[in-house]
Order: C-alpha cells, then sequence, then structure tokens
C-alpha cells in the first residue's frame, strides 16, 4: 500500500500509518529499529532497496529524507509505503525550503519508540557524523568513504572526529578479508617480517586492512596499487618465503604458503543490502574500527614494497579473533 501526502504535517503522516496499519488487518509493529535515510533524489531509489532488503533481517521502519529546492517556500511532502517490499514501514520524506535544515524536528516524531537509531548517508556523509542532526538521534552512525573523491581524506576526517557509535562501509567490507587473515595467522607459521596490501588506488577498505595489520601483527604493511577489482592481494614475507592470499576476479581468493598446496576460498565482493545488514546486526560501539582509523590517522598507509627486515614477535595470539570475524564467511572486498 502506498499512501501520498503533500503539504503535510508529522501528524498526518502518523495518522495515515495508523490507517494503513488498520486496512491492512491490524499488523503489528515488531520493528527492531529505525533507520534514516539521508540522501538525494538520484540515490534514493537504491538506497531505498537495499534498505527493504536488509529489513527482512531487521524489519525497521525507514525514514528516507530529501531535501529539495532549498530557496522555495518550506513544505513538506511524505510518501508512505506500508505492506510492499519488506515486513517494515518506509516513508519518504521530502524537505523543501529551510525546513531541510530542520529535518532532524520532522523526523523525531516518527521514530519508532523504545528502539534503537540508525543514521545511514550512502553517498556523502558529514564530516562530523556524531554532530549532524540527524546523526545526534542515532547510536550508529554509517558512512561509506568510498564513495568520495578522496577516500583517504575522507578515513583521515572520521578519525578525527570519531565518537562512538561511528562506523564506514570500508570498514564493513573488510570484515571476510580479516576474516580470512585471522584463521590464516591462528595456526603455526613462520615469523613475519612484512606485509603488502595490494588493491585499486582510492580503496579505504585496503587502507584499513593494512593499519589493522599494522597493529595486530607489529611489522610495517605497506599499501600497493593493482588493477582491482577490489583487494587483489595480501602478501606477507617470512624466513620461510612469502605467504600469499591473491584474489583476481572479485570472487575466489587463493592462499599459497611455503611448502604446502595452495588452498582456494570463496571471497566474494558484497553488495550494498549485505554490507548495511551486517551494520544493522551490531549496534553497540566498534572498538576495533576506532583504534584501527587513529592508526591511519597516525601513519597513512604508504606505497613501498615489501621490506626483507628481521622477524618479529609469533603473531599468531595478536591476530587470533579478529573482531569476532571467522572464516566461514564468503563474500569481501
Amino acid at each position: 500500500m502506498t499512501i501520498d501526502l503533500t503539504d503535510t504535517t508529522t501528524g498526518a503522516i502518523d495518522q495515515a500509518l495508523t490507517e494503513a496499519r488498520r486496512r491492512l488487518g491490524g499488523m503489528t509493529l515488531g520493528m527492531v529499529l529505525t533507520l534514516i535515510i539521508v540522501t538525494d533524489e538520484a540515490a534514493q531509489y537504491d538506497a531505498i532497496r537495499a534498505a527493504n532488503q536488509a529489513a527482512r533481517e531487521h524489519p525497521c521502519r525507514i525514514l528516507t529524507v530529501i531535501s529539495r529546492k532549498p530557496k522555495a517556500d518550506s513544505r513538506l511532502d511524505a510518501e508512505i509505503r506500508v505492506g510492499e517490499a519488506s515486513p517494515g514501514e518506509t516513508i519518504v520524506l521530502r524537505m523543501y525550503g529551510m525546513l531541510g535544515q530542520h529535518a532532524d524536528s520532522v523526523v523525531a516524531p516518527l521514530l519508532v519508540p523504545d528502539v534503537p537509531v540508525v543514521t545511514w548517508w550512502p553517498d556523502f556523509g558529514p564530516e562530523v557524523p556524531a554532530k549532524h542532526p540527524l546523526g545526534a538521534l542515532a547510536q550508529r552512525r554509517v558512512t561509506d568513504a568510498a564513495t568520495a573523491e578522496e577516500p583517504r581524506a575522507v578515513l583521515a576526517a572520521l578519525a578525527a572526529a570519531y565518537q562512538p557509535g561511528d562506523t564506514d562501509f570500508g570498514w564493513t567490507r573488510s570484515t571476510p578479508w580479516r576474516s580470512l587473515l585471522a584463521a590464516t595467522f591462528d595456526q603455526p607459521h613462520p615469523a613475519i617480517s612484512a606485509g603488502e596490501i595490494a588493491a585499486e588506488e582510492d580503496n579505504p577498505t585496503a587502507d584499513l586492512i593494512a593499519a589493522w595489520l599494522e597493529l595486530r601483527l607489529n611489522v610495517p604493511v605497506s599499501r600497493t596499487v593493482s588493477g582491482g577489482p577490489g583487494i587483489t592481494a595480501a602478501l606477507f614475507a617470512t624466513a620461510e618465503g612469502e605467504i600469499r592470499i591473491t584474489r583476481t576476479d572479485g570472487r575466489t581468493a587463493t592462499l599459497s604458503w611455503p611448502g604446502r598446496v595452495d588452498r582456494m576460498v570463496a571471497l566474494h565482493r558484497r553488495d550494498t543490502e549485505e554490507l548495511l545488514a551486517e551494520e544493522l546486526r551490531r549496534l553497540d560501539p566498534d572498538e576495533v574500527y576506532a583504534e584501527t582509523l587513529q592508526r591511519v590517522l597516525a601513519s597513512p598507509p604508504t606505497s613501498a614494497t615489501l621490506a626483507d627486515e628481521s622477524p618479529e614477535a609469533d603473531a599468531a595470539d595478536a591476530v587470533d579473533g579478529a573482531d569476532g570475524a571467522s572464516v566461514t564467511v564468503a563474500d569481501g572486498e
């Protein structure tokens, strides 16, 4: 069911929601969170579709905020969708004029009571997500540095402005890679002297993985450029030879270990709905992400090649249990 309201108010939107639920048989709310999407007209279709897919796992009320014509007279238009693509409710709020600068006052009365709030910027997020009016309403704030022209600069800005509850899809994309790396070094292995992450030039996930590995392995990890897609290799220098995880097709990785038979591992690049669903599973602050961001800020990734240095201390315990990751995860950046 779709209901269009022109030049409306939050009170009228709430009444329309109640009427829609009544007409659909008195469906119960049963929603576990409110998802606020801050986007524009061009990107709203893909963002709402991804949110509706994620809502199948996490029933929620989706509030999509679109600011239009800042010089026009203030007006609020709403499009309400209930019982269609997801088990929750989708409300598209188009705010004209100065009203767009006070979106929080419109959104606040429409939040589902007594459940967490997540704010997601599919494209260009604010410099300080926690201080954005719609970010301040949320326990979890999701950005995507990969959509920026200079992702590394965005990561540095996010690190400087970090507040508990912030996260970025660049970090979410790293989960399968970190899972595989954790499983690889959770078994006896030669001491590692240096590492290298190869990926497309403007790939924030590779920068984050390099910083995370430096923290966990306590060795230098360089960041080199490859043709992609996404991350194509993770290389580690040891006295016995090079441990390599390579992926050239964006689907399957090959684990090469000196003196052992090569192993194939599923490592697909994931869609936006899968990334969003993962973020909605965890609403508490991500301390590992915060620590990794600060490492990126303190020492930006270099483009050096693998160094032939003396081995450091054994790193198995450091990589083990990387943020609850498991090698069974099959998708990745």
